[in-house]
C-alpha cells in the first residue's frame, strides 16, 4: 500500500514563456502576439471582442471592474467609473480642466494626480492603467496557454518623459515585465511595412481617443528610419466627443449639467460621430430635446481641431526636410481616422487619400508584437532594424541662464551625449545641474526636467575644473543624467522622473515658440554669454589688482577703477550685447599693460636664482 501511495503523476513541463504587444489606448486597449508568423489580436474566449474598453470601475465593495461590464456602470455610476485616463498619465491636477466634462471627483490634497472612488482610497492614472493591463495580461495567458511576463506597450510618440515613466510603472504595477516602451506610429510602421514589403517615405497618421500622432519614416531593406515626429499628446477623439456635447449643450440651452447627463451626452456624442461616419445625417434624442445632425454640422463643431492637426503634419514635413510630393503614401492609425472628415482632412494636408491595409484600430498593437517576439528572441529578423527619435531637445542650464543642447530633437534612439563644463568661480567645489527640455535659448523659457548638485570637485582657479555631464536616452525615450569630476572621479546619476507631464499647450507651444520667438532668442544668448563675460572679467580685475598692486601706478589704477565701475554700471543698465561687448574690449585693452606687467614678474619670479641653462 505505502508503495502506491508513492506512485506520482509525471510531472507535466511548464508551459513556455513568451512575450505580447500592448496597445494601451485611450479609448479602446488590445493584445496581440505573433502565431505562425504573422501578428494576431488576441481574445480569452468567444465571447469577448478584441477591443477592451479601457474603462475600469471600482465598487462600493472594493472589487474593480474592467472593459465592457465598467462600461456598462458607467450610466449608474458615472463618478466610479473612470474611462480615457490615459489622458492623465504623468499629469498634473491643473491639466484636469481640459477634461471637464468628465465626471471624475479629484481626490483632495496637493499630492500627485488621483481620483475619489467608493470602496477604497483614492487611485492614480498609473493605477487605473495598471488594471486594463492586468486583464490584457490574462486575455494572453488564457489564449495562449502560456504563463505572460514580458510585453511591449505602445506609446504616443509626443509622450513625454514623465508619461512614458508613468506607463513603465503601470506595466510593473500589473505584474509585466516592459521589454520596451515603443512609439505608436513606429509600431504601425512596424506592421504595415512587414505585410505590404514597401519601400520609400511614409506618413503614420495615428488620430486616436485621446492622442494625435503623426511620424515620418524611410523604409528600405528592412530598415524603419523615424525621419521626424510630431503631434498632441491631448487630442483625439474623447475632445471630438467633448465639442459636440457642448454644442449640443449650447442648441438646447442646457447650462450645468448634473454628472448622469455629463455621462449620457457625451455617450450620445460619441455614437453620433460614429453613426456619421456612415451616414449622412442623424436624429439625437436627450431627454425632451430632438436634433437632426448632418455632416456638416459634425465638420464645423470639430474643425478648430484641423489646424492643430496641420501645424502638426507641416512641422514634421520641415523636420524631415521632404515635401508632400515626397510621400509614397499616408497610413491611417486609430479609430478617429474612420471619419469622413478626417479623411478629408488627410487628403486636403498632403494631396493623397490615406491607406487603411490594415485595421486601424489593430495594427499598433500587432506592431508591438512583433517587436516583443524580436525583443525576446523567439523571431530571428537580422534584416530588420527600427530606429526610432526623441521629439524634444534635452540640454543644460549654463552661467547666465542659457541652455546648452546636448541632444537634438529627432535624434535616433537611443541616444548618447557628453560634453565637458567647468567651474566659474575660484574655489567652487560643487556644481548644480539642472536638466531642461525644450528649444528655447534660456532655461527659463524651457521645461525644467530634473536638479542635482554635484559636490566633491577639488578647489582651483575658475576653469581648470572639468565636469563631464552625459546624456543617455534608452529605447523607451527615458533619461538619465550623469555628471562625472575628472580629476577626483567622483560622480553622481539621476534618472530623470519629472512629477507631471506636458500639457497639450505645452507641447504644441514649446516648438511655436522656438520658431517665433527665434531672433528674440538668438538675441537674449548673445546678451547672456556678454553678460556672463563681463562678471568674468570684472572679477579677475578686481582679483588681480588686489595681488599684484605693485604692478599699477596710482592713476593706473584709478584709470582701471573707473573703466570697470563703467561696466559696472553698463552691466546693470543695457540690455544691447554689442555696447556691453565693447565695453568689455575697451577695459580689456586698458588693462593690457597691467596684464603684460603680472606675466613678466611672474616669469622673473620663477627665473629668480636660476640660469637659462637650468631651463
Amino acid at each position: 500500500m505505502s508503495e502506491l501511495l508513492q506512485i506520482r503523476e509525471p510531472k507535466k513541463p511548464s508551459p513556455p514563456t513568451q512575450a505580447v504587444g500592448i496597445d494601451l489606448g485611450t479609448t479602446h486597449s488590445l493584445v496581440a502576439t505573433v502565431a505562425q508568423g504573422q501578428p494576431t489580436c488576441l481574445v480569452a474566449d468567444e465571447e469577448d471582442a478584441l477591443l477592451l474598453p479601457s474603462v475600469v470601475h471600482y465598487s462600493a465593495n472594493g472589487s474593480v471592474v474592467v472593459g465592457k461590464y465598467a462600461k456598462q456602470l458607467a450610466s449608474q455610476f458615472p463618478e466610479d467609473t473612470l474611462s480615457s485616463v490615459k489622458r492623465f498619465m504623468g499629469k498634473n491636477r491643473s491639466d484636469v480642466d481640459a477634461m471637464q466634462l468628465k465626471t471624475y471627483r479629484l481626490a483632495p490634497g496637493e499630492g500627485p494626480l488621483a481620483f475619489q472612488v467608493s470602496g477604497g482610497p483614492a487611485v492614480s492614472p498609473v493605477e487605473v492603467s495598471a488594471e486594463i493591463l492586468r486583464i490584457l495580461k490574462q486575455r494572453a495567458c488564457a489564449a495562449l496557454s502560456s504563463k505572460i511576463t514580458q510585453a511591449v506597450i505602445t506609446v504616443p510618440a509626443y509622450f513625454d518623459n514623465a508619461q512614458r515613466q508613468a506607463t513603465q510603472d503601470a506595466g510593473k504595477l500589473a505584474g509585466l515585465e516592459v521589454l520596451r516602451l515603443l512609439n505608436e506610429p513606429t509600431a504601425a510602421a512596424l506592421a504595415y511595412g512587414l505585410q505590404s514589403k514597401k519601400q520609400g517615405c511614409f506618413v503614420v497618421f495615428d488620430l486616436g481617443g485621446g492622442t494625435f500622432d503623426i511620424s515620418i519614416l524611410k523604409l528600405k531593406e528592412g530598415i524603419f528610419e523615424v525621419k521626424a515626429t510630431a503631434g498632441d499628446s491631448a487630442l483625439g477623439g474623447d475632445d471630438f466627443d467633448l465639442s459636440i456635447a457642448q454644442a449640443l449643450l449650447q442648441k438646447w440651452d442646457i447650462e450645468v449639467p448634473t454628472p448622469f447627463q455629463k455621462y449620457v451626452l457625451l455617450e450620445a456624442a460619441r455614437q453620433l460621430k460614429e453613426r456619421l461616419s456612415h451616414e449622412t445625417k442623424v436624429e439625437i434624442r436627450f431627454e425632451a430635446h430632438v436634433a437632426e445632425i448632418t455632416r456638416e454640422d459634425l465638420r464645423q463643431w470639430i474643425a478648430p481641431f484641423f489646424k492643430r492637426i496641420h501645424f502638426a503634419c507641416k512641422r514634421a514635413l520641415k523636420d524631415a526636410g521632404l515635401a508632400k510630393e515626397d510621400i509614397q503614401a499616408i497610413v491611417l492609425v486609430g479609430g478617429s481616422t474612420r471619419m469622413p472628415c478626417v479623411q478629408s482632412w488627410v487628403e486636403e494636408i498632403f494631396g493623397k487619400p490615406g491607406l487603411a491595409e490594415v485595421d486601424p484600430e489593430k495594427v499598433v498593437a500587432m506592431g508591438a508584437a512583433i517587436q516583443a517576439q524580436l525583443l525576446c528572441g523567439a523571431t530571428k529578423d537580422s534584416e530588420l532594424l527600427l530606429l526610432d527619435v526623441i521629439p524634444l531637445s534635452l540640454g543644460l542650464e549654463t552661467m547666465g541662464g542659457m541652455v546648452e543642447k546636448l541632444l537634438l530633437r529627432n535624434s535616433t534612439l537611443p541616444a548618447k551625449a557628453t560634453q565637458l563644463f567647468t567651474t566659474f568661480q575660484d574655489g567652487q567645489s560643487g556644481m548644480d545641474i539642472h536638466v531642461v527640455q525644450g528649444e528655447r535659448e534660456m532655461a527659463k523659457d524651457c521645461r525644467s526636467l530634473a536638479k542635482f548638485h554635484l559636490k566633491g570637485i577639488p578647489p582651483m582657479a575658475a576653469g581648470l575644473a572639468r565636469v563631464e555631464v552625459g546624456f543617455s536616452v534608452d529605447a523607451n525615450g527615458l533619461l538619465s543624467v550623469e555628471a562625472h569630476e575628472l580629476a577626483t572621479g567622483i560622480q553622481q546619476r539621476v534618472v530623470v522622473q519629472p512629477s507631471h507631464g506636458l500639457s497639450e499647450e505645452d507641447i504644441e507651444q514649446m516648438l511655436k515658440a522656438s520658431i517665433r520667438h527665434a531672433q528674440e532668442d538668438i538675441f537674449s544668448r548673445l546678451l547672456a554669454e556678454q553678460q556672463m563675460e563681463a562678471k568674468r572679467m570684472l572679477a579677475e580685475l578686481s582679483k588681480q589688482m588686489g595681488e599684484h598692486s605693485e604692478c599699477l601706478s596710482v592713476e593706473e589704477a584709478s584709470a582701471l577703477s573707473e573703466a570697470a565701475k563703467q561696466l559696472e554700471t553698463l552691466l546693470e543698465t543695457t540690455q544691447e550685447a554689442a555696447k556691453l561687448r565693447n565695453a568689455i574690449l575697451a577695459l580689456d585693452n586698458q588693462a593690457k599693460n597691467f596684464t603684460e606687467r603680472i606675466m613678466n614678474s611672474s616669469i622673473n619670479s620663477v627665473l629668480q636664482g636660476h640660469s637659462m641653462s637650468e631651463f
